[in-house]
């Protein structure tokens, strides 16, 4: 199993070298006594590939709403390019924005639909607004659809109908508000790989607002966890999977086993990292601790995500090794409750003592079982 000090160096950052597309400094909007957006601080950088996600409620559309001009901030900043729009109309900013409905007009062919934009702007790279609707036509697999009405498509050929209106006058930054929530699964996960390829041969600024936490991490170069108005966490894909700041980002994002413990010990000499026991109710545990300063009688809480947890069901290995065969500084029994069959992984829920214990495996499980977890294994999110 990786290290934690393996994942950092693998942990992707983004091109702070790019410049910065749009910056909110201090943003915040209320609605009388109600705050959706709380002292927002961002950038986001050309090119970028950037995704609000979050629960309902938490701000997420509010904030697209601010960048695109439909709403003014109560307070704060918004730049595009480090030039202050914060009280500039949607229509002299520079954006395409596709909506959640599509929005398209029901009464207009594709071909007018993606042309509508074009009335009020010329299509970039001084070509004709035929030619650039067949460009977009054939950029998001539509070409030779221009004489089809909204209602001859299937909801996927609709929302890539938008993308590319929105794309038509060639905007430097595309907003998307959960442009795939009314499609089903399977159609939703072969468009976002489109938005996705779409993006980056453009190489245009994108800002994705989404519910879907496996949608923002699959397609975003950074994601912005979203809670009560304001960030929890900015960071790319792998370090809010890997390295959660929070436990509400721990918990929010995938399947997480989180424990709150006390420090008993700890131990500076061992392995790459610190390691620390933490009584944790039933049973002390070790971990790793990375990035954290923690003393004896510090309140610890931690994460361990389900496929780091080792787990044997008293089945043979393909090794030919058993857990009890394999040393570790934390293992313990627990007890099947119910499986969920997900295709390539099965996902377990243990009972272990008075909690729940979430598994991922390959391996068929059942009655009392062996779970083990490496030190590093553990990720911690909180010291008090």
């Amino acid at each position: 199993m990786a290290s934690e000090e393996d994942v950092l160096s693998n942990v992707a950052s983004p091109n702070t070298e790019a410049p910065i597309a749009l910056e909110l400094e201090s943003v915040s909007k209320r609605y009388g006594e109600t705050t959706a957006v709380d002292d927002v601080s961002l950038s986001v950088f050309e090119g970028e590939f950037f995704t609000l996600v979050g629960p309902s409620g938490c701000g997420k559309t509010t904030t697209l709403r601010l960048i695109a001009g439909f709403e003014t901030p109560t307070e704060g900043v918004l730049s595009f390019g480090g030039e202050d729009v914060t009280g500039v109309p949607p229509e002299d900013r520079d954006i395409g924005v596709v909506f959640q409905n599509y929005a398209l007009f029901p009464h207009m062919t594709v071909g007018e639909n993606v042309s509508y934009g074009l009335q009020f702007a010329d299509a970039p790279g001084g070509v004709s607004d035929e030619q650039r609707v067949s460009e977009l036509l054939e950029l998001v697999d539509l070409a030779g659809m221009e004489a089809r009405k909204p209602d001859q498509l299937s909801g996927g050929q609709q929302q890539r109908v938008a993308i590319a209106r929105a794309l038509a006058p060639g905007p430097d930054v595309l907003l998307l508000d959960e442009p795939m929530s009314a499609l089903d699964a399977q159609l939703r996960e072969r468009l976002r790989v489109q938005v996705k390829a779409i993006q980056q041969e453009l190489e245009i600024t994108t800002i994705y607002v989404t519910h879907d936490q496996e949608e923002a991490l699959a397609v975003s170069d950074r994601v912005a966890v979203m809670r009560g108005g304001t960030p929890e966490q900015i960071a790319p894909p792998q370090a809010i999977y890997r390295r959660p700041e929070t436990r509400f980002v721990a918990e929010f994002v995938g399947d997480n086993n989180v424990f709150t413990g006390t420090v008993t010990s700890v131990d500076e000499t061992t392995g790459k990292l610190p390691q620390a026991q933490i009584d944790i109710g039933p049973e002390t545990v070790t971990i790793a601790v990375a990035e954290h300063e923690i003393a004896i009688g510090d309140e610890v809480t931690f994460c361990i995500r389900p496929e780091y947890l080792r787990v044997d069901g008293g089945q043979e290995r393909s090794s030919g090794q058993r857990l009890s065969d394999q040393p570790s500084a934390n293992a313990t029994t627990a007890t099947v409750v119910s499986a969920e069959f997900l295709g390539e992984t099965t996902r377990v829920h243990l009972e272990w003592y008075d909690r729940e214990l979430l598994v991922r495996t390959h391996d068929p499980l059942s009655g009392e079982v062996e779970v083990a977890f490496e030190p590093e294994a553990a990720h911690v999110v909180d010291v008090s």
